[in-house]
């Protein structure tokens, strides 16, 4: 009798971390793809632009890889599909503005007309190869037409939750379908894959509807223009920004790349209603009052090149901001960019404008469900084995706890690393190893070619800086032209340091003078020696280690 095939579950991206999101379920010689996401770097990764995942596991399986499902449009979902789709490429599924926004991404990469994208539809199954289906459900997010995913398999159903909260007044459509996910559980789900980031918040998540609401309050009466930093992708947030605009007689103006574009696709896709007029350019907003004006811009978490942070570092081509602004960050900060964010605030503050951020004001709900809504998933489903997702270690661990005041055995709850293999069947679930998983750094084109070697190089000349020590040799008769040339960049000025400048001289030409003496040199011991000698020469006048970059020349 040939030996049952079992269910493969592995994540490549999206645990112990936020972001990057990226799970591959196997049967057989058949794999789907749920979402396909990026990261932003971390601080230790300077000139870094964004992180994606390592993918060599899928590259050597690419035959069996049947297409990728997104739950939603976040750039942590979808970031990394073009890098993937020029490497391997096979159908991608989604849901309407999902794929708007997935078409926009794939036409700055030239790869629109070569990719196969599928429209599903709320209660839509879509079969992919001969081992799976998988059912679009509806559920309420940051972002609209957000879904989750009933995974059809051999041997049984599992459900990814993608990113959710449950919103019983969401601003556009229904609410989170309820009934269709306790409709599975009662069919029976095999595995549950369930958003972690809130599993720290007690109680229920705000609706988003509460935030226009404050806009409103807020926009009443104020005679400042108004400038407000949101995510882009947040259209909800954005139409009733739009809306609280609208009531009060101002026009609005987008600002930010990534905000222009999302605002054009909603609306060209009907996600986002504009009343006629209320929409100007960015480049006419001083032909009217301050209190006549909105603007929207990106830049709330506090990235370097986004709109709000020039505007604070006066650094803006088009938008100068004053102590006649108000400005409304309506974000909380991812973690690891809580800096940045304040950076921003501390600059907004100096100019004399007012901030209104979520520490002062309600002006940011998540778009993330909190402990009671988690629970409530996990009661409707009522899964056999449960896989916390989405969220970094003590997230997924404290899940994990949170399912078993529910009555999922922590023998049947699984939390899993990057990389790790989950093997299930209709009766049992284990650990089956690992593959290969990690982060792969994208630094303008350049994909995978900035590795540990560099970016610690990068840390090294950042933090200490560089001496470049000029030696000139003759071919002739092996000795020095001239005194060693030394250049120092980001460890210390020259002129006010010539007597350490000297010492490094000297110190080069006495280690280069005792290399040319011996029979055996080579210009690897030269460089070696000449490196060695001046670092320690340095570290003993300053404690300190700059990189040392030795450059011997032969006329």
């Amino acid at each position: 009798m040939a030996k049952a095939k079992k269910l493969k579950i592995i994540p490549l991206g999206g645990l112990d971390e936020i972001g990057k999101n990226l799970t591959a379920i196997e049967y057989g010689n058949e794999i789907i793809m749920v979402d396909c996401g990026m990261a932003f770097p971390d601080d230790d990764m300077p000139g870094i632009d964004m992180v994606i995942n390592d993918i060599t596991y899928l590259e050597k399986n690419w035959s069996k890889i049947k297409g990728i499902f997104l739950t939603h449009g976040h750039e942590d979902h979808i970031g990394g599909l073009p890098y993937f789709l020029k490497a391997i490429n096979v159908p991608v599924y989604g849901t309407r503005l999902t794929i708007g926004l997935v078409e926009h991404k794939l036409k700055e990469h030239n790869l629109l007309s070569k990719v196969k994208l599928v429209r599903a539809k709320y209660g839509n199954t879509m079969k992919a190869g001969q081992f799976f289906s998988v059912e679009f459900v509806r559920t309420n997010h940051s972002i609209a037409d957000s879904a989750a995913l009933a995974i059809k398999t051999p041997v049984g159903t599992v459900i990814h939750m993608g990113d959710f909260k449950i919103d019983t007044t969401p601003i556009v459509g229904d609410m989170i379908d309820l009934a269709r996910l306790g409709e599975l559980g009662k069919e029976g789900v095999l595995a549950l894959m369930s958003d972690s980031t809130n599993v720290e918040r007690q109680g229920y998540t705000m609706s988003e509807r509460s935030v226009g609401e404050r806009f409103e309050q807020i926009f009443k009466g104020c005679s400042k223009r108004i400038i407000v930093a949101t995510f882009a992708s947040n259209v909800h947030r954005v139409q009733q920004i739009i809306d609280a605009a609208a009531k009060n007689g101002r026009k609005v103006a987008v600002s930010g790349r990534s905000m222009e574009n999302i605002v054009e696709i909603s609306i060209l896709l009907g996600y986002m209603k504009v009343p006629e007029g209320v929409l100007i350019n960015i480049d006419n907003i001083k032909k009217y009052r301050p209190n006549q004006v909105v603007i929207i811009t990106t830049g709330s978490q506090g990235e370097p090149m986004s709109a709000l942070t020039r505007m604070a570092f006066s650094d803006h081509r088009k938008v100068e901001v004053t102590k006649d602004d108000l400005i409304i960050i309506s974000a909380t900060p991812i973690p690891g960019n809580e800096k940045s964010v304040s950076n921003v605030i501390n600059e907004l503050f100096k100019i004399g404008a007012d901030v209104i951020y979520k520490a002062l004001a309600e002006v940011h709900v998540s778009g993330h469900a909190c402990q009671e809504e988690l629970k409530l998933i996990l009661a409707l489903t009522k899964p056999k084995y449960f896989i916390p997702v989405h969220g970094e270690h003590r997230h997924l661990v404290l899940h994990k706890e949170l399912a078993a005041n529910v009555g999922i055995p922590h023998k049947n709850s699984f939390v899993l690393s990057n990389g790790q293999v989950l093997e299930l069947d209709t009766h049992s679930a284990k650990l089956a190893g690992t593959v290969p998983a990690g982060k792969i750094l994208v630094d303008g084109l350049g994909v995978g070619d900035v590795g540990n070697i560099v970016l610690r190089d990068r840390k090294h000349l950042s933090e200490d800086g560089l001496i470049i020590v000029v030696v000139t040799i003759s071919h002739d008769d092996k000795e020095m032209v001239s005194k060693p040339d030394v250049i120092s960049r980001g460890f210390v000025y020259v002129r006010e340091a010539e007597s350490l400048i000297d010492g490094v001289r000297n110190v080069a030409a006495q280690s280069i003078t005792d290399c040319l003496g011996k029979r055996n040199m080579d210009w690897a011991i030269l460089k070696s020696s000449l490196k060695s000698s001046v670092a320690r020469y340095i570290y003993e006048q300053t404690k300190r280690s700059p990189m040392i970059l030795p450059i011997i020349e032969e006329i």
